[in-house]
């Protein structure tokens, strides 16, 4: 491992399209940007933290211009002009704020303990097992192909939007996925797969903009005295391009196919990061 004095422009962008392409997919960015820097040979450090946070300023900026109807929408609700908007406004503070007070507590001990490839594999396994298990049994889910009960993102309840919420701190765990744990959590509480795909999207956006202001105002000086403007830049611009082709997939895709597609990857991927680990290709720490 190297420890970084500044981070080349090619890196930066690498692990700019990284997080982008992997952030709203349900294979977990932390996961995948984690590996990405051990395959560099890129030791972690807090300015290299902040970096891979920060850039997520990048797929917000692709949610928000590809989703530009529903923020306008929510903005004159806001203004109170529009009562849909103000409340799928609301219900996106209600299912921010459980993740919102829990990644506060716990975020250091994560981050001391659960940063490793293992625990990380061991994430992917696990959702890629539940992804398969909800394809195998759609009926059992109100948001899946056989479920009636479907909701639009309009009918979702303050008791659902906050189930959601609580489903979004399991996303806390390295190789977990927000985007995962968010999709499951409006298909549990009676969404369809396109308005729980939307609204994990819109949350998104409150989620990953909370976390890239508190890592700016705890470490912005030191990540850019330590890795430089410019890279910043390259992994922000680089992280929007990869986030737009990876949500206008997504949302292609989930109108045509479920999602055990992601479950097939997530296990492949930890089988081969777990064979790369025991043949000592890779370091556990």
């Amino acid at each position: 491992m190297t420890v970084l004095a500044s981070l080349d422009l090619w890196e930066a962008l690498l692990l700019g399209l990284v997080e982008g392409l992997t952030e709203f997919l349900p294979v977990s960015s932390t996961g995948h940007l984690l590996l990405t820097q051990r395959l560099l040979g890129l030791e972690r450090t807090p300015a290299l933290d902040a970096f891979v946070v920060v850039i997520q300023v990048g797929a917000i900026l692709a949610v928000l211009g590809l989703y530009r109807a529903r923020v306008t929408q929510m903005a004159r609700g806001l203004l109170g002009r529009e009562p849909a908007g103000a409340r799928l406004l609301a219900r996106l503070a209600l299912a921010f704020l459980p993740a919102a007070i829990f990644g506060l507590l716990v975020e250091k001990p994560v981050e001391r303990h659960l940063y490793g490839l293992w625990p990380i594999a061991a994430a992917w396994a696990a959702g890629g097992l539940l992804l398969l298990a909800l394809a195998r049994r759609p009926a059992e889910i109100p948001g899946g192909s056989g479920g009636a009960r479907a909701l639009g993102l309009e009918a979702l309840s303050v008791r659902g939007a906050l189930w959601v919420g609580v489903f979004q701190c399991a996303a806390m765990l390295p190789g977990t996925s927000r985007s995962l744990v968010t999709l499951v959590g409006g298909l549990v509480v009676g969404l369809s797969l396109a308005a729980a795909v939307e609204f994990s999207f819109l949350l998104g956006v409150l989620t990953l903009g909370g976390a890239a202001l508190w890592k700016v105002s705890s470490q912005g000086p030191a990540m850019l005295e330590g890795l430089g403007g410019a890279a910043l830049v390259a992994g922000t611009l680089g992280a929007a391009v990869a986030a737009a082709l990876s949500v206008s997939f997504l949302v292609r895709w989930t109108a045509h196919h479920g999602l055990a597609p992601f479950g097939w990857y997530r296990l492949g991927l930890a089988a081969g990061v777990a064979a790369l680990l025991l043949t000592g290709v890779l370091s556990a720490t």
